[in-house]
């Protein structure tokens, strides 16, 4: 097995200056060297053959004791040095100071096909930056966080990417529901894969502390890495590198919203560079369309990450990084035209992905109109925002009086639905066929279209639940059935249609199917 290794991040970049692995404040550095933790008796349970790919790998090489120690911390390679990241952020819209990869250890850089990757242990040990926790990650969490970000990759979605999941085969003591009740869970260690997992954070933690100099070496080695395409640093080149993050950002969130992703999460520290998706803890996808929820137990009550407030997140995350960046310009007018703008356009593209979805493809001002009518009559009774979109592609214009019977299977509780609901969605049908019939396209091609985009398949947190059922159980089939599901997620899959399904009915409260904690 050989890796191309690259060490481009440490050898550009300062290090801390203390080697010793305690916890601390971490001071004009942009991370530390520390190595990962020992484990007692490693076992791969799934490996990525794509991510394997990318990266210049092969199964037999997966297929080695080599490759299980090195990605469950057990073997350091030749020529590279393990570190961790020092950041900052704003959780829940307050500055938390220094934060850090607290559970995440980043073990080298491979550049395969002229892309560099970086690959990092996420419950890989203790760092600097763990404060009082043990850095490392229990096998539930580690499930979600596998299986979602290859899901999110298929769905079409700029997500960090996995390469394996493994048990560590050591116990970890975890609080799950934050209700004082601690329990020992199997260990486990997922190897994340990105070009970065820099985060608006790295740059915050820097500009709080007036540390000019490493801000303006960390900005000037990100753009040279990974925006080299908008020309050598400078002020001009720090705004265009802004507008180009914002512009990621926004591409971003609006694919969660396409899909109903909530991300559960979204700190500044949990916002990528890139434009990524990152950090998936307690994520869920809508079951009701429910532009309320959220399923952060942590939020619960402002409700701050919920599902229909993630674009204006976005933004205020943005504002934050403009914040960091300003020292480097000296200059607000710049910053804020590109927030201005992101304003106006997380307005239209909105209405532009809203018509994707109801298989629009020309303009029309009563657009607007006709997804407000839409979304109203999404609340009036528990609907699947998955099953609904991808039904509605059935839908005739010349049969818009069958549209509601169309769209039924979408309805949790359809026994209490009134005549006074099914009126309402009658009258939006009406509205929906009349708008169609000003469209060029086929209904064929029309249906095609939308079904390239509203997936027929989402990783459901009752799915997700069953495979951690079953792999605590030492049964890890489901965790691939789901994965390979998953890759497909816009197809029909007629030998995987039990999973095109509303959400059991047991699972509207059970614990890792509705809400989560950040607790893993």
């Amino acid at each position: 097995m050989k890796f191309n290794i690259k060490n481009s991040f440490i050898n550009q970049l300062p290090a801390d200056s203390k080697t010793e692995n305690s916890r601390r404040q971490v001071k004009e550095a942009c991370y530390s060297f520390v190595s990962p933790k020992k484990t007692s008796n490693p076992k791969l349970i799934h490996i990525s053959p794509e991510v394997l790919e990318i990266l210049g790998l092969t199964a037999e090489d997966a297929n080695t004791e080599e490759f299980l120690n090195i990605f469950t911390g057990n073997k350091i390679l030749d020529n590279t040095k393990p570190y961790a990241m020092c950041y900052g952020g704003h959780q829940f819209g307050h500055w938390a100071g220094q934060l850090g990869d607290g559970r995440a250890i980043n073990l080298f850089e491979v550049e395969h096909n002229n892309t560099n990757w970086k690959l990092q242990l996420k419950g890989a040990g203790e760092t600097p930056y763990s404060r009082s926790a043990d850095g490392l990650a229990v096998l539930r969490s580690s499930i979600r966080e596998y299986l979602c970000s290859e899901a999110m990759h298929y769905l079409g979605i700029p997500t960090t990417r996995a390469l394996s999941l493994a048990l560590t085969g050591d116990q970890v003591l975890r609080d799950k529901l934050y209700d004082g009740n601690l329990e020992y869970e199997k260990g486990a260690i997922v190897c994340r894969v990105s070009q970065s997992f820099l985060r608006f954070g790295n740059f915050e933690i820097l500009s709080a502390r007036q540390d000019f100099k490493t801000l303006k070496t960390l900005v000037d080695y990100t753009i040279n890495t990974h925006y080299a395409f908008l020309g050598k640093p400078s002020k001009d080149v720090y705004l265009k590198f802004f507008n180009e993050v914002a512009n990621r950002s926004l591409d971003m969130v609006m694919h969660w919203q396409r899909v109903g992703f909530v991300h559960g999460v979204m700190n500044t520290d949990n916002m990528s560079i890139l434009g990524q998706t990152i950090d998936y803890g307690p994520y869920g996808w809508l079951e009701g369309y429910e532009p309320s929820w959220t399923p952060n137990t942590t939020d619960a009550q402002h409700k701050r990450y919920r599902y229909g407030a993630q674009v204006d997140v976005v933004h205020w995350n943005l504002f934050q990084l403009a914040n960091a960046l300003y020292p480097l310009v000296n200059e607000a007018e710049g910053f804020e035209a590109i927030l201005g703008y992101f304003g106006e356009q997380k307005i239209e593209r909105y209405k532009a992905m809203m018509r994707s979805k109801l298989g629009l493809q020309l303009k029309d001002e009563k657009d607007a109109i006709l997804i407000q009518e839409l979304e109203d009559c999404l609340q009036l009774t528990e609907t699947d925002f998955t099953i609904f979109f991808r039904l509605l592609a059935d839908f005739e214009s010349e049969k818009y009086a069958e549209g509601f019977q169309l769209i039924s299977e979408a309805f949790y509780t359809p026994k209490i639905i009134t005549e006074a609901i099914k009126t309402r969605w009658n009258l939006w049908f009406l509205s929906y066929a009349e708008r169609l019939k000003r469209e060029t396209i086929s209904a064929k091609a029309r249906k095609k279209q939308m079904n390239s985009i509203n997936p027929k398949y989402v990783l459901r947190n009752y799915m997700a639940q069953l495979a951690i059922d079953d792999a605590n159980k030492g049964d890890y089939c489901l965790i691939d059935e789901l994965y390979n599901l998953l890759k497909q997620p816009y197809a029909e899959q007629p030998e995987h249609e039990k999973w095109f399904a509303k959400r059991p009915e047991w699972a509207r409260h059970k614990v890792g199917c509705s809400m989560l904690s950040c607790s893993s």
